[in-house]
């Protein structure tokens, strides 16, 4: 699996996952991944991530938060008496997420209807009370705006890169999340399998936004939901061919047929696209990620 990060361990402090059974508690395409196809969730699918100063554009303002008239409708529907909240991390995203390289400087003034309002609409596919595992998490999208848009999630964000799980965390902790919301600091297979320091986790609904091809997301995100749970994998135009061209890669990993909805119709313009897998059977268990001081020891043998 690509970006075998040496950041990856646990997370602990406010909003972070501690080893141990309670790892789970209460461009035009936005959607587009990484070439490279890392799964921590590469800066690619929040826009250009060069900095202000490297860009030469102005810095980042809190006035770029503010949402649009024309989009006030969609975002009330969206996210209710939350919206508040929204727009707080909204706000984050575009001071702090920006001069952290989380967020590209251009991206800043299209905040809510590229991202938020995106990964808010698929919310309408996760059942209520559901456990929800984002991949690549990176700056948020979609697990946090999930996490606020539905306060009857619980959400993990996976993410193996130190200066996102970092951002994470204190996100979590300025928006009053830490209750429905913890970071693992790791790769999507470190959180399936498990080592000698945290337990595996699963959960009903797995999302990811612009991480990867679809074969590749199978791979790494299926093992993470319980049988007849599902990936949701927010996707632009390429949604439909990927789906033909990796069906049989899903198969073979347990999935279902996959099937390409949208989401908020008649609420945002263009709709979400989401690729829907349902894990219809387990298909072998994932061995056991090994520890970094297990690690060690094979490295000075060699």
């Amino acid at each position: 699996m690509a970006h075998d990060d040496p950041a990856a361990d646990a997370v602990t402090g406010p909003g972070g996952t501690p080893p141990g059974p309670s790892a789970v508690r209460p461009d035009t395409d936005p959607n587009r991944y990484d070439e490279d196809g890392g799964t921590s969730a590469p800066d690619a699918h929040v826009g250009d991530t060069s900095s202000a100063a490297e860009s030469g554009d102005r810095s980042p303002s809190p006035a770029d938060a503010a949402l649009p008239p024309e989009l006030a409708p969609a975002a009330l529907t969206l996210f209710g008496d939350r919206l508040d909240l929204a727009a707080a991390y909204a706000e984050l995203l575009v001071t702090d997420g920006v001069v952290r390289g989380l967020i590209g400087p251009r991206e800043a003034p299209r905040i809510w209807d590229r991202h938020l309002l995106n990964c808010a609409a698929v919310a309408e596919l996760i059942p209520a009370n559901a456990t929800v595992l984002d991949v690549g998490s990176g700056a948020g999208l979609p697990g946090m705006v999930l996490a606020i848009a539905r306060p009857d999630l619980t959400v993990t964000l996976i993410e193996p890169l130190a200066r996102r799980t970092s951002f994470l965390i204190e996100a979590v902790e300025q928006l009053g999340l830490t209750r429905s919301v913890r970071v693992f600091r790791g790769r999507a297979d470190e959180a399936a399998s498990g080592s000698a320091d945290r337990y595996p986790i699963s959960g009903d609904v797995v999302t990811a936004r612009a991480v990867a091809p679809l074969d590749r997301l199978a791979t790494w995100c299926l093992p993470l939901a319980v049988r007849g749970g599902r990936l949701l994998a927010l996707k632009g135009s390429s949604a439909a061919a990927e789906v033909e061209e990796h069906a049989g890669v899903v198969a073979r990993l347990g999935g279902g047929e996959a099937a390409v909805r949208l989401c908020g119709v008649e609420v945002i313009d263009p709709p979400a696209t989401v690729v829907e897998i349902v894990r219809e059977r387990v298909v072998g268990q994932p061995r056991p990620a090994a520890s970094k001081r297990a690690r060690a020891g094979r490295a000075r043998r060699r």
